[in-house]
């Protein structure tokens, strides 16, 4: 079913969501943001409101209303085939579009660095607040994970980074694990002194728990310094950034193609140089045909391209589509 008017694109994170009205000449009439999308948290209703006022905001900036043609929304904790088919039928009520599709937001990702002639294939893996991996196949193949937390298997991420850093720096604090600069780093960042002060600091709510990512970078930062504890896990972050793409690219056989690896997400998009340059070492090792390519443009840019690919559009909308974001 091609589409011949307009579209809505959604990306939708933990950390923040971007709705973009699109037509399929690849014009776009508006764009809007919001915060992060957290039906775990709140329930998929609840999740699904959250969309509303930006929706009704990017057609106020066309001045056109609901319903439109086709509505493309890849979502963060759509992460099993029940939790799409739940947010499809939540955003089908609301009557927004005509048709709606929803995947997770790790496919966006995906179709943001794939071409937009030809065959599409290949592997993205998003590090942002988490970390998640999905890949398309020949004649359709996918492959995808849970990526539901530590009991699908899953390591990294931002937010788990921020814990692993703290972890080891109270163990360096107290002599349980080795010296580390972490000890003093995390605590100053936020004019503290000791890891005692930021350990009571965190567990009283001195600090908000949604303040946790601010040690990332940090992070980041003590590991380019040298420090060995904290190059470590880094280290172990560009581990699992490989195994989920060459797992994929397995599954998908993939491995003997020359494919694309997207990269994406807050953590990969800021090429720290540790970390980037392990991960295209590893995947040189590892699964030498892959092209490794990080995609820096706003993941609803996907969900644009979607669209665009549902109405089988021309070249040139998807150059001028590109273009409003570059």
């Amino acid at each position: 079913m091609g589409l011949t008017g307009t579209a809505l694109a959604i990306d939708a994170g933990n950390s923040k969501t971007d709705v973009a009205l699109v037509t399929a000449d690849g014009r776009v009439l508006g764009t809007a943001r919001g915060d992060g999308f957290q039906p775990p948290v709140v329930g998929a209703e609840r999740a699904v409101d959250t969309l509303a006022p930006l929706i009704t905001g990017v057609l106020a900036q066309a001045r056109t209303r609901a319903p439109v043609d086709h509505l493309s929304a890849y979502l963060a904790n759509a992460d099993l085939p029940i939790e799409e088919a739940g947010l499809t039928a939540e955003i089908a009520r609301r009557g927004w579009a005509r048709t709606v599709t929803v995947g997770n937001d790790t496919f966006a990702l995906l179709r943001a660095g794939l071409p937009d002639t030809g065959e599409r294939v290949g592997v993205a893996v998003v590090c942002g607040a988490g970390i998640n991996c999905a890949g398309l196949g020949h004649h359709g193949a996918t492959a995808r994970f849970p990526s539901v937390g530590r009991i699908s298997g899953d390591w990294g991420g931002g937010s788990y980074l921020a814990d692993e850093a703290l972890w080891y720096a109270a163990r360096a604090e107290d002599g349980r694990g080795e010296p580390s600069d972490l000890a003093r780093a995390l605590p100053a960042h936020f004019g503290l002194t000791t890891m005692p002060e930021l350990i009571e600091a965190l567990h009283l709510r001195g600090i908000p728990d949604l303040r946790r990512h601010e040690l990332t970078p940090v992070l980041f930062g003590v590991a380019a310094a040298g420090d060995p504890v904290a190059r470590i896990i880094v280290a172990r972050q560009a581990e699992e950034v490989v195994l989920l793409a060459t797992v994929a690219l397995n599954r998908l056989d993939l491995l003997t193609d020359t494919a694309p690896v997207v990269l994406g997400g807050g953590v990969l998009a800021a090429r720290h140089p540790l970390l980037h340059d392990r991960i295209t070492q590893l995947l040189a090792e590892r699964a030498p045909k892959a092209v490794p390519q990080v995609v820096t443009a706003p993941p609803v840019l996907g969900a644009a391209l979607h669209a665009l690919d549902r109405a089988e559009a021309g070249a040139g909308a998807y150059e001028r589509l590109r273009g409003a974001w570059a």
